[in-house]
């Protein structure tokens, strides 16, 4: 069976290996004349792996790179036409030849999956990016991949259940498990940069009982006597700067931190939502600004949305005198609320699928679920695929469109809440007055989640008192680690995640232009998954395969959710040995 052979690598490998890649902006420039060339397939050297490429997910990340070319900020204005870039960073791959610095650790037949966000000394060289991706159908890995931050950003997924086309979506299904795992820093930065903002009179009786000795300097601005004797007691260098004010921050910040931002901010019993805002913009990134108070501010915050997303900044704090407590675990929590009610903004997409798919499998998961979306053909899409596995896991699941639905989201919410507010808030859809809307909506001691980013210096209001008065949470999202994928894998493993329901369409190396078109397009409402071996594989969605293929289409679940045993009818089908 052919299928066999391909798992077994009992065929020859061919000299060349048909690949996309990308000359410029725009999906004019997607190809060579917009169709795959060949690129001649090399040997690995000592200290590299010749792989081949099973399949690969496409992903709206690969849209910004096509609309910014060169511009894009991991390609750091490369000249394309010179150096052409090769998108396709969820990936499945086999290696097929091992150099022999590497034998003993790697074998050919080894299956793999790609941790594409990949740092080298600080820098983002993240793969399918800076390094080429994997719409190829075999290339070399070496270093660039084996030796990073993070060590070896590959994932083995041989004993595992996973099918080819599953296996490449461990990337986006990590950076969804990335959303409920901890990203924020749990305690002031050791050798960072502190900032304590009082004011005059405040004769409260603050304790610092723990992480006070992290800082190498604090900067002190009007806080009372006693904690300015027991920062003085600190290893830090200590900074009295009591004459600064709404003007003065940004210029004294930026010669205490030569820009950098404080690492960790201290307001003492904020009062004006004016002077949170500016103190915020001060934040560095990673940062967290800690509120210390016992009264309501006097308006809402306007805060910045994309750094929430991109920077991780945080917001965290305590309505009583020990500052560390708001720092720590147990008022910094990352996950949804058990048996809560949760809110998916913009759930019809690809990636608002998983984290509403993620929520409905979850044991002990939201009990009540409300998916939003305004397209009809995504949101009666949604309605077919999660409406039985809601009821298979007792789980109320309401999906509506918000701007043609018979009462408000604001009014569903408080029904299902008994007027308490929603639990979670997961905003998919980069859009500011989308996440003022979920802001709105969470209950004194809900959790914003923004997995959607809108650039930098996008603002929205925001009830800033909840998070020292009650718990709020406020927190953003942007990439993954390996530990977020093998999370993936453990939770697969044991049934309580099923990452191929993702899968909404598939197609082989010649539909990847088509395919490019219609992620643009939004056409199919989940993943596409491109399988670069099956070079004339058409493009289609699985609701078609009935029609189209059969034979594959008997293979699927009854709900027509991919399989192990479809992809190998797919594979028996369509791989060329010729």
């Amino acid at each position: 069976m052919k299928y066999k052979r391909y798992q077994s690598l009992d065929y020859e490998i061919p000299q060349a290996s048909w690949a996309w890649n990308m000359y410029g902006a725009g999906l004019e420039n997607f190809g060579k004349g917009l169709q795959p060339e060949l690129e001649p397939i090399i040997k690995p050297d000592a200290d590299q792996l010749l792989v081949r490429i099973d399949s690969v997910g496409l992903c709206f990340s690969d849209l910004k790179v096509v609309r910014l070319g060169g511009a894009h900020p991991k390609l750091y204005n490369r000249d394309l036409q010179v150096e052409p870039a090769r998108l396709g960073h969820e990936v499945s791959l086999t290696i097929i030849q091992v150099g022999e610095n590497l034998k003993g650790h790697y074998h050919a037949g080894q299956r793999l999956a790609m941790q594409p966000d990949i740092y080298q000394q600080g820098k983002s060289t993240a793969y399918g990016y800076t390094i080429p991706g994997g719409l190829i159908q075999y290339h070399l890995i070496g270093k660039e991949v084996l030796e990073t931050d993070e060590g070896e950003c590959l994932l083995p997924v041989d004993d595992t259940p996973l099918s080819y086309g599953a296996a490449s979506l461990l990337e986006p299904w990590g950076c969804v498990m990335a959303a409920y795992t901890q990203r924020r820093r749990l305690w002031p930065l050791q050798g960072g940069v502190m900032w304590l903002v009082g004011s005059p009179g405040d004769e409260h009786d603050y304790l610092f009982s723990k992480g006070l000795d992290s800082p190498v300097v604090i900067v002190c601005s009007n806080i009372p006597t006693a904690l300015l004797q027991q920062v003085k007691q600190s290893k830090a260098r200590v900074i009295e700067k009591n004459d600064l004010t709404l003007d003065t921050y940004a210029a004294f910040c930026q010669e205490v931190t030569a820009g950098k931002g404080y690492d960790d901010i201290i307001l003492l019993q904020p009062a004006r939502a004016i002077e949170v805002e500016s103190i915020a913009k001060l934040i560095a990134r990673r940062g967290i600004l800690n509120m210390m108070g016992e009264k309501p501010l006097d308006d809402l915050v306007q805060i910045d949305m994309g750094r929430l997303h991109y920077d991780y900044i945080a917001f965290v704090g305590y309505h009583g005198l020990d500052i560390s407590a708001a720092y720590g675990g147990a008022r910094n929590r990352c996950e949804l609320t058990p048996h809560g009610v949760a809110v998916f903004i913009g759930a019809g997409g690809p990636m608002g699928q998983m984290h509403l798919q993620c929520a409905i499998e979850l044991p002990d998961g939201p009990r009540v679920l409300i998916a939003t979306e305004v397209n009809p053909e995504r949101l009666e899409a949604l309605k077919q695929a999660f409406s039985q596995l809601a009821k298979k896991h007792q789980r109320e699941l309401h999906v509506i469109n918000p701007l043609a639905c018979d009462q408000s989201l604001e009014t569903l919410v408080a029904q299902v809440s008994g007027q308490r507010g929603a639990d979670d808030v997961i905003v998919s859809v980069p859009h500011a007055g989308l996440m003022e809307q979920g802001a709105a909506l969470m209950n004194k001691n809900g959790m914003l989640v923004l997995f959607a980013g809108v650039p930098n210096g996008t603002c929205a209001p925001a009830d800033l008192s909840k998070v020292y008065l009650s718990n709020a949470q406020y927190t953003g999202t942007s990439g993954l680690t390996l530990d977020d994928q093998r999370l993936v894998l453990d939770r697969a493993a044991a049934g309580n995640l099923s990452p191929q329901r993702s899968i909404a369409a598939i197609g082989g190396m010649d539909a990847a232009l088509e395919a490019m078109y219609a992620l643009q397009n939004g056409t199919y409402p989940g993943k596409i998954i491109i399988f670069p071996q099956l070079k004339n594989l058409p493009l289609m969605a699985l609701t078609e395969l009935p029609d189209k293929i059969p034979q594959v289409a008997q293979k699927l679940t009854e709900d027509l959710t991919w399989t192990t045993d479809a992809e190998e009818v797919l594979y028996e089908l369509y791989w060329d040995l010729s």
